[in-house]
């Protein structure tokens, strides 16, 4: 990758006082690589057989069907990742919804499948691998209604406002509700697939340990519009639990568009739209490590919430301030989706294989690594925080030169006016950290591009280094070489003051 002048200049400088990140820290772990060798097509493939068998799984069908239905479906789910690990700890998270709007047209019972893998040194922090069970066929397209698309509501994929022909729910009655809730709807891709991943790899995953907590989840009701992953982590908010990163996968099973475009060496990490938010970390970093495990598949990091005018279960857990990212196939085939036709046969298992080991790696990695570090200051006993803004030179906090009161800022300041002095310090304990290393980048650049290894420290000073050329954040190493997330050093933005004049 081509650097931009100035960063150039700061890699020059650096170079001069601080030495790259040992070779060793960017290998591979052999027990991730062992993981990843045990991911199976053939179990892939019979958990998708299975689950077209039940012939739908909306989350408005006939529940106590024993053979048929969303009911038969969450059972067997709960049933078989029961059967992985006497490690995996399995339940029903049930929710008692409300009538409301078309899709939900009556009361009901919506179970999420939750299976725990308890952490061994940090319990209490949790990597999230997650999926939606329920499908949906959308009928035929009402009488007299217009070709092209029509739009969904809020935050379903369903209508699809970015063009996905033939999901249609504009002018369906509740009537139209009621009768589809039992049409033939697999649901292979959308998102059958996702599910087999998250299964295949609760298996896989539970044959080992992790440092820290990991948990699959299987949502309900995404098709009516993010209802069960919305009431999961809200309650996950309310109990204040340590969700590090969600990897949601949703429509990871085809590898051929609609418009006949092909490849199945790619696949899309959708995270938001605000530069170094938590999502975005996340995204870079199943970026770095998907491909440091995989080199053939190139992940595709889309700084979007979701497609354009549509969402997934990955956006509730942002809206609760958690990291999270939607793991999607760039082909997908519209004419399929919500549909009878959504089936094994038009779908692609090997894809739906690499995509899981995708997403084994990521969490795997996360899992075995340190918590990210803390670059903001601590609370001060009598209210706010202490320094580490970049404010006037030689200072170490402040408001970075006045205007909006005193904010919390980060931990990156100004040393003698020319230096950048970066702070941070450990999220837990430090037992199990090697050290850390510090990583820059152009401001316009959306990936990483220098890092250097500085050792077991609290405090880094890059020698005549500008912090208002770039942006700078820094990342635990653990003993097992594994990273955390990168922690930046991002400045609030600059708030607005009311000015008052003389009348």
């Amino acid at each position: 990758m081509k650097l931009s002048r100035s960063l150039a200049a700061i890699v020059v400088s650096i170079g001069l006082t601080a030495g790259s990140s040992p070779a060793e820290d960017k290998g591979v772990n052999p027990k991730i690589q062992e993981m990843m060798g045990q991911v199976s097509e053939a179990r892939i493939k019979a958990i998708l057989e299975k689950l077209e068998s039940f012939g739908t799984r909306n989350t408005m069908s006939n529940a106590d069907d024993p053979v048929h239905g969303v009911g038969a479906a969450r059972t067997w789910i709960l049933n078989e990742m029961k059967s992985y690990s006497p490690k995996l700890e399995v339940r029903f998270e049930k929710f008692r919804v409300k009538k409301q709007g078309q899709r939900i047209f009556r009361d009901v019972d919506l179970y999420n499948v939750i299976a725990t893998l308890p952490g061994k040194k940090m319990p209490e922090t949790v990597v999230v691998v997650s999926a939606h069970y329920d499908s949906l066929n959308l009928g035929t397209r009402p009488a007299g209604y217009p070709p092209g698309p029509a739009p969904a509501g809020p935050g379903t994929d369903a209508g699809a406002g970015a063009g996905a022909p033939g999901n249609t729910t504009a002018n369906m009655t509740l009537a139209d509700f009621e009768k589809n809730a039992e049409l033939p709807a697999p649901g292979v891709c959308d998102d059958g697939s996702g599910i087999a991943a998250v299964m295949e790899l609760a298996r896989v995953m539970s044959q080992y340990e992790f440092d820290k907590t990991v948990a699959f989840y299987v949502f309900a009701g995404e098709e009516q519009g993010l209802v069960g992953s919305g009431l999961q982590a809200a309650k996950a908010k309310k109990e204040n639990q340590v969700i590090e990163a969600v990897l949601n996968n949703d429509i990871i099973g085809t590898d051929v568009a609609g418009n006949g475009r092909m490849g199945n060496g790619s696949v899309s990490v959708y995270s938001d739209e605000t530069m170094d938010s938590l999502s975005q970390q996340l995204s870079r970093y199943v970026r770095e490590i998907g491909e440091r495990y995989l080199p053939s598949m190139k992940i595709n990091t889309v700084f979007m919430g979701d497609r354009l005018g549509r969402g997934g279960d990955h956006t509730p857990f942002q809206w609760e301030g958690f990291a999270a990212v939607r793991v999607s196939t760039p082909n997908e085939n519209y004419a399929n989706q919500h549909r009878a036709t959504d089936t094994l046969a038009n779908m692609s298992v090997p894809f739906t294989a690499k995509v899981a080991k995708v997403n084994l790696v990521a969490a795997a990695s996360l899992a075995l690594g340190p918590k990210p570090p803390i670059v903001m200051p601590e609370p001060r006993a009598g209210g706010g925080r202490q320094g580490g803004g970049a404010g006037a030179p030689g200072a170490t906090s402040g408001t970075g030169g006045g205007g909006g009161g005193r904010r919390p800022t980060p931990m990156i300041a100004r040393g003698g006016g020319y230096d950048a002095v970066l702070r941070w310090r450990a999220a837990g304990s430090e037992d199990d950290i090697k050290g850390y290393a510090i990583v820059i980048r152009a401001t316009t650049s959306p990936y990483w591009e220098q890092e250097i290894y500085v050792g077991k420290v609290n405090t880094y000073t890059l020698k005549d280094v500008s912090i208002d050329d770039a942006k700078f954040g820094v990342k635990a190493v653990g003993n097992n070489g594994a990273e955390s997330l990168v922690a930046s050093y991002a400045y609030p933005p600059r708030q607005k003051v009311e000015i008052e004049t003389v009348q």
